[in-house]
């Protein structure tokens, strides 16, 4: 994924985006914060970003202009106007800690209570306040926007105005696709509450974002990356007054950015370089990368150091469980195995200058190239101009054919989809071919999306009633429904689901002997171990029941498969 999104908490939680800013006056007149800051120890100063920014102060603030640490601490430490340190909306909320919620309950237990029972109540408490996570207010959302590997080796090697442009199309990608966030994702809700919150949902004048550009992984190998970090706060359009943002469509909306972030800026780079790219394998237990085609697998390889440290704790994780679970993970646990070897192998960050940085990159690119990797990477970067389509370049008939496969193939991942997992699938469906604009792809990802929308069967239920302009999105949506929230499923899906019912209420399957289960489950393995309680009883359920097909449900390392 080239889109990540982690929340930020209200308080202090912005200031690791400070660590590692160079402390620089700022006023060169080179061309792009990524070459102002070059000879620097650090990384650029943020910029502001996202057109809700016209909305602080007095419109004092412009999109592009440097971000300071002070206007951090009153917009995502305390909630407030930048300029004006004025409160925008109500407070971020502040929850009690853990020895607050303690000390509450204490104090609310009945005071005739023995001195025993209190102390196991007492005792009870402290576990259960203990197990519960902190609450945090949301200050905002950290989205981190990566280009891919290759793309990154290709800028680390290149000269200042190769590197200059590729910067250019990274800001560019990003920008565009803040500006897609502003006009599909961003909302805010209002009305009376009830239950999980308001109940509608509402559009926002624009998004409140600043960026920080980062030049290397914590191994120090080439990883152009930035953080975009969107506040919580939002004029909503209707009434002009400040809410939080609905963190609902943020979360959902991730893998669609993240898939239409790396074709925009794959679109970029070929308008400018007219490099091409290809889908590379990434091994047995990870998704295929798209990568730029000129170049070559080893180049990549050499700047991977952190993804080899990473891959080398996981397979010993992986082989850690299988000793003590006697079977291979499940996908999904493979992938939080691999979420957890990227964090105990997480080094600190060093702070460096990009001179120093390119010096170094260009030197091991050099020895792996065998020539002189500068000039290797000019000749990559100068290509004849590419044919670049157009929405109207692509036949119906040819959407409606992707559309239908979008639907197989996200069929395969989940029983039931929403609009956010069409476009995500659309956008690698079609990452393949490259577009003149923005707009021309954001067309044809959201015609790919209606199509496969059309081969599925909805199953939330059509509105009962109409509601009255003043509650209707400009699209004619209900403010009632939250945007991109009706569920789909196919035919497929539900013949499959038909398949499986029958087969359970078939009792002609073949059963075996109660006493023989029993005698097996009291039984230990070679290695000694033996079935829980509940295992054996789930076990002999299945042996005994006569149906042709029983589910067994259990949360990961359970013991399923030893069941």
């Amino acid at each position: 994924m080239t889109v990540s999104m982690r929340v930020m908490s209200a308080g202090d939680g912005y200031k690791y985006l400070l660590r590692t800013v160079a402390a620089a006056d700022g006023n060169r007149s080179l061309s792009t914060p990524l070459t102002r800051y070059y000879m620097e120890e650090g990384t650029p100063p943020g910029r502001w970003l996202g057109t809700g920014v016209a909305a602080l102060g007095k419109g004092e603030i412009q999109v592009g202009d440097r971000v300071s640490k002070h206007q951090l601490q009153l917009l995502m430490g305390a909630g407030h106007d930048p300029i004006t340190d004025q409160p925008l909306g109500r407070s971020f909320p502040i929850y009690k800690s853990e020895a607050k919620r303690i000390e509450a309950r204490i104090a609310g237990l009945e005071p005739t209570m023995t001195p025993g029972a209190k102390g196991e109540a007492v005792a009870q408490i402290v576990a259960e306040e203990t197990a519960r996570s902190a609450r945090r207010a949301v200050a905002g959302f950290d989205f981190t926007f990566s280009i891919s590997k290759s793309a990154s080796v290709l800028w680390a090697v290149a000269d200042a105005g190769v590197q200059a442009l590729i910067g250019e199309a990274h800001h560019r990608a990003i920008a565009e696709v803040v500006a897609f966030m502003e006009r599909e994702v961003a909302a805010t809700r209002t009305g009376a509450t009830a239950g999980d919150g308001a109940v509608a949902q509402v559009d926002v004048t624009g998004l409140i974002a600043t960026a920080f550009d980062h030049f290397d992984s914590r191994a120090g190998d080439p990883h152009l990356h930035t953080h975009v970090v969107i506040s919580n706060k939002a004029k909503t359009a209707f009434d002009g007054k400040w809410r939080s943002l609905d963190g609902r469509p943020m979360h959902a909306a991730v893998v669609a950015l993240s898939e239409l972030h790396e074709a925009v800026f794959a679109d970029h780079m070929t308008r400018t370089f007219s490099v091409r790219w290809e889908a590379r394998e990434m091994g047995r237990d990870r998704n295929p990368a798209w990568a730029i085609t000129e170049i070559p697998e080893e180049l990549v390889a050499e700047f991977s150091t952190r993804a080899r440290h990473i891959d080398i704790e996981k397979d010993r994780l992986i082989a850690e469980y299988v000793a003590q679970h006697g079977r291979q993970p499940s996908n999904a646990t493979i992938l939080k195995l691999r979420a957890q070897a990227t964090l105990t192998t997480r080094p600190e960050k060093q702070v460096r200058s990009l001179a120093d940085l390119t010096a170094e990159w260009r030197d091991r690119a050099t020895k792996t190239l065998g020539r002189d990797a500068t000039m290797w990477a000019r000749e990559v970067t100068d290509n004849d101009k590419p044919l670049l389509l157009h929405a109207d370049d692509v036949p119906l008939d040819v959407i409606g054919e992707i559309g239908r496969s979008v639907v197989e193939v996200v069929g395969e991942k989940r029983s039931t989809w929403r609009r956010w997992n069409l476009m995500a699938e659309a956008s690698r469906q079609t990452m393949g071919w490259r577009f003149a604009t923005m707009q021309d792809r954001e067309a044809i990802v959201a015609m790919v999306a209606d199509a496969a929308e059309r081969v599925s069967l909805r199953l939330t239920p059509p509105e009962l009633a109409t509601s009255p302009v003043v509650f209707r999105r400009p699209d004619g949506t209900s403010v009632f429904r939250p945007k991109s929230s009706t569920v789909f499923t196919s035919e497929t899906q539900l013949a499959a689901e038909d398949r499986l019912l029958e087969r359970a209420s078939n009792l002609a399957g073949p059963t075996v002997a109660l006493a023989t289960v029993e005698k097996i489950t009291r039984r230990a393995d070679p290695e000694g171990r033996m079935l829980g309680d509940d295992q054996a009883d789930a076990l002999i359920r299945i042996a005994v029941s006569g149906r042709m097909l029983d589910v067994l449900v259990g949360p990961a390392g359970a013991g399923n498969t030893t069941c």
